[in-house]
């Protein structure tokens, strides 16, 4: 556990400190569960019905509406997080969105086309972060709408460094063929390139990280239906155990990553946030929780989950020379878990944040709204 010994007192979307503004900015390093147009501005939109829930138009989410970085931004008082590598429409005043779908901690030896992973892992968000953080300044000083559409320099110290990342390590070396053990064996250089980032960043000023842990992919369709799993490995939920406990494993080194960041970097204030628990709990207990289905997927395409590798969300097939829609979403995606077999639905997004806000599931249990508390390591 964990002691603090520096309160700040501020309100929910504003801190002060002798006259200083914090967490006027967020910077987001991740995959597609905190992507918010990275990957559909480099590749191509993700298609309707992406985003009808709350967008009313597919707005670069691989989601039905918003994820869990917009509910973060909201309750700071912040606009949505733009793309960074969206050009049209962006607005980086408060902040940029450096994550990208299918992106990996540990860069990947191969094509998004023939894996499926993104070629922007996390060393290059922050090459890209780093850039931003230089050339926005220069810009800036041009003043004109770039003072309005990009950050103060202030911000960057200030600002609220979030990452959720590596979910995409796991999966792709059993997408390999690679056993849980070998998985394992290749995690501990996926964690210390983790946690050079955060040095980096680190050392361009960066104070306040809220860094989520990975979630049960042995409870996701894209996982369950492309892998095959023996009849005694599903636990009472449906899930792959021997997937979840691998998500665990990581996720334990993760912990310890943080703990060795907080003794290396006694500036930073940087808070572990168990998201995992939290999904698997809706997978587990769906009914307690208000969903009523949890492992099939709510738009997709056959079989078991819903789900199907070639025809995802928003597909189309021809039939008789017509193409049709087959990719189609549930009647209610608000009592649904899973979006599209890969991705979780707005309302579990919005449950998920709803829990973590206040600081339970935290480590040290700090809520979001005081993530620029610094801590101390018990002895």
């Amino acid at each position: 556990m964990s002691d603090i010994v520096e309160l700040y007192t501020f309100s929910v979307s504003h801190s002060h400190l002798n006259g200083v503004t914090f967490l006027n900015a967020i910077f987001n390093f991740g995959d597609s569960n905190s992507d918010t147009g990275g990957l559909s501005a480099v590749f191509g939109q993700a298609p309707p019905p992406h985003g009808e829930s709350y967008f009313g138009a597919p707005a670069g989410r691989y989601c039905d509406g918003r994820l869990i970085i917009d509910f973060i931004a909201e309750y700071l008082g912040l606009p949505f997080l733009s793309a960074y590598l969206d050009s049209v429409g962006s607005n980086f005043s408060h902040g940029a969105n450096f994550a990208t779908a299918g992106s990996t901690i540990r860069p990947q030896n191969t094509t998004l086309r023939q894996s499926g992973f993104s070629p922007i892992s996390l060393d290059v968000q922050f090459n890209e972060f780093s850039d931003f953080h230089r050339r926005s300044q220069i810009v800036r000083s041009r003043g004109g709408v770039f003072e309005k559409l990009l950050p103060k320099a202030e911000y960057f110290s200030h600002a609220l460094y979030t990452f959720d990342i590596g979910q995409n390590d796991l999966t792709s070396g059993y997408f390999l063929n690679k056993s849980s053990d070998e998985v394992r064996a290749y995690l501990p250089d996926v964690l210390n390139q983790f946690k050079n980032i955060v040095n980096y960043i680190y050392g361009q000023g960066g104070r306040y990280f809220w860094i989520h842990n990975t979630g049960p992919f042995g409870c996701l369709a894209y996982v369950l239906d492309r892998i095959t799993v023996s009849a005694s490995n599903f636990d009472k939920a449906g899930c792959a155990t021997e997937f979840n406990e691998v998500a665990q494993y990581f996720n334990h080194g993760l912990k310890k990553v943080v703990v060795q960041l907080r003794k290396e970097l006694p500036l930073a204030a940087i808070t572990y946030v168990d998201v995992y628990s939290l999904k698997y709990d809706l997978f587990s207990q769906p009914k307690k929780h208000g969903f009523k289905e949890a492992l099939r997927a709510c738009c997709g395409h056959g079989g078991k989950y819903n789900y199907n590798i070639h025809i995802g969300c928003g597909g189309k097939m021809k039939v008789d020379g017509n193409e049709v829609l087959v990719g189609r979403p549930c009647k209610d995606p608000s009592v649904a878990v899973n979006w599209d077999g890969v991705h979780y639905t707005q309302a579990a997004n919005k449950y998920i944040f709803d829990q973590i806000v206040g600081g339970s599931f935290s480590d040290p249990p700090t809520p979001l709204n005081m993530a620029c508390m610094l801590h101390k390591e018990a002895q």
